[in-house]
């Protein structure tokens, strides 16, 4: 079943990473042409409009009659349908596919997503800032091993001095620590941060989740990279990265993420994103940082690794009546309530279920450590990253023993674990985070409450033939089950996830939809294998592509 409207799932950690080719291709003064094909018993009504349409229709007929879809591009989507159908489609040869891409052109041209020889021209399969970068470009050979794509320099040999920025822009460095720039930040991005095509829903930051997401152990300020009008100061771009140290299969890179890309919505022409990618690099080069993960819903050369969304829908009727899911023609709202309800009280609760408390700190550090090592690609934490990730965001004031009724103020993150009655040993750990977004234009609500699906890991694994029998999947469905029921108790209306990790085991039976957005994962400097995400790889069904902080936006649901 479709959702309603196009979705189009963004990620959070490159919003305008999708921008950058548009922006380097520059803003044409070419004339306008109106991409609306005449019927033929329509007369024109001006001649200037009759000029627009023939020369609409003489490119049209040109480009209907010239192949001129590049090589490369066919090659990756014949790879990619022969990865996820095989042989099951008899239909899909080059000369199908090179005819499905040329008619997309020409669709995106009638629909104004593609200039003919005017503004926004861009050659597809072609891009022009990534082309420049130490990415893997679309189209190049398999990867005999791993590896970096342009050495690391010295930082002598770094460019010392700042990218230059058009005149009436200057560089910042934002420090989060002083309330008031941080209130820049909200700001600037809670009016041109990520929001769907129907401009119905924007993410709404909270000062307490921006700190919990910008300020990690080891953080540097210097990679906190804003950009400001000359003459007023006010802050208009921004982008940011933070240290990690990443695990891609046996190797472990010192690297950062990179997140929060964003330029003012009246600003998108100023070419400001590929700017912005640029003097981040150099800030991280003059660290000794030289890699980097980083996500987009947009295909850019050329993701590691591509997961589909999935929402758990738990306020149906606000759900329903904001259009971010609907009522299927075969099923009654009260039935899709029903249907949907989880347990008030997690069903863990007397296994010893309870909020994670800083002496669990060594144990869960422990258990996310190896339960992680199921992955090929992994963030690997240290007990203070740990200590940050799981409880520095908590909110203030004390515990109670039934902590989900009631979050605590200015409260980010819920981790719970399971303490063993008898041993008293941390047997198992879930968490999510809260990030809400605002509902545009709604007459009644104006806040949808999101949580995102964080880490969560049991020994239940390490048993052997967890996987096999069975047992695996049933704890999982146990563990996340009670998230589902903290986080409904909570107040929350949506929870969200992607098919990383171990969720497969879970996320049909506890009735996750299947949303219609995908979100790419990228290596900055690294060439790798494809790792299982979407699809199977190598025999592996999924694997971690580190579900951090702000990944993915919360869509609409397809199938409830």
């Amino acid at each position: 079943m479709a959702s309603p409207g196009k979705e189009r799932e963004k990620d959070i950690a490159s919003e305008e990473v999708k921008d950058v080719d548009d922006e380097e291709s520059g803003s044409e003064d070419d004339e306008e042409i109106d991409h609306t094909l005449p019927e033929a018993s329509t007369p024109s009504t001006s001649n200037k409009k009759k000029k627009k349409q023939s020369k609409a229709m003489r490119a049209l007929n040109a480009l209907r009659g010239k192949d001129n879809i590049p090589q490369e591009l066919v090659d990756v989507v014949l790879d990619k349908v022969k990865t996820e159908h095989g042989d099951s489609l008899p239909d899909a040869n080059e000369a199908n596919v090179r005819a499905a891409l040329q008619q997309m052109k020409i669709r995106d041209v009638l629909q104004g997503k593609s200039g003919i020889g005017g503004k926004n021209k861009k050659d597809v399969g072609t891009h022009k800032f990534w082309s420049t970068q130490p990415v893997p470009q679309l189209g190049e050979a398999a990867y005999e091993e791993d590896g970096y794509i342009e050495a690391p320099k010295p930082s002598e040999e770094v460019r010392q001095d700042p990218y230059p920025l058009p005149k009436e822009f200057v560089w910042s460095t934002l420090d989060l620590t002083d309330d008031a720039q941080l209130r820049e930040l909200w700001e600037l991005l809670s009016a041109n941060y990520v929001e769907d095509d129907d401009a119905s829903f924007r993410f709404q930051y909270s000062a307490e989740f921006l700190r919990w997401a910008l300020q990690p152990p080891g953080y540097h300020k210097e990679w906190h990279v804003g950009v400001r009008v000359a003459s007023n100061k006010k802050l208009v771009a921004f982008v940011a990265a933070f240290p990690i140290n990443l695990r891609v299969r046996a190797n472990l890179l010192r690297a950062s993420e990179v997140n929060f890309l964003c330029v003012h919505k009246k600003l998108r022409s100023k070419r400001l994103a590929p700017v912005l990618i640029k003097e981040v690099t150099r800030q991280c080069h003059l660290k000794g940082v030289f890699q980097a993960l980083y996500t987009a819903g947009a295909l850019l050369p050329t993701p590691v690794s591509t997961c589909r969304y999935n929402h758990r829908c738990l306020n149906i009727p606000k759900l329903v009546n904001v259009r971010f899911t609907y009522v299927p023609s075969n099923m009654t709202l009260a039935r899709m309530i029903r249907i949907n309800k989880v347990p008030e009280h997690p069903r863990l609760l007397d296994r010893g279920l309870r909020e994670m408390e800083e002496k669990d700190l060594l144990e869960v550090a422990a258990l996310y450590a190896k339960y992680m090592q199921r992955f090929d690609m992994r963030l690997e934490f240290t007990s203070e990253e740990v200590r940050h990730h799981f409880l520095s965001g908590r909110g203030e004031g004390p515990g109670e023993k039934e902590s989900w009724k009631k979050p605590r103020p200015g409260q980010v993150v819920w981790t719970y674990v399971i303490e063993n009655p008898t041993t008293h040993k941390i047997t198992d750990f879930f968490s999510f985070y809260s990030l809400p977004s605002s509902i545009i234009g709604h007459p009644k609500h104006d806040v949808l409450n999101a949580a995102y699906l964080y880490y969560y890991a049991t020994d239940v694994a390490f048993e052997e033939g967890a996987e096999e029998s069975g047992r695996l999947k049933k704890r999982l469905e146990e563990l996340i089950g009670d998230c589902l029921s903290v986080a409904d108790q909570a107040k929350f209306d949506v929870v969200n996830g992607l098919s990383l990790m171990d969720n497969r085991y879970f996320l049909q039976d506890l009735k996750f939809g299947l949303g219609d957005g995908l979100l790419n994962f990228y290596l900055f400097n690294w060439r790798t294998a494809p790792l299982a995400g979407l699809n199977a790889v190598g025999g592996t069904d999924a694997v971690l592509l580190v579900l951090y902080k702000l990944c993915y936006v919360g869509g609409r649901s397809d199938k409830i």
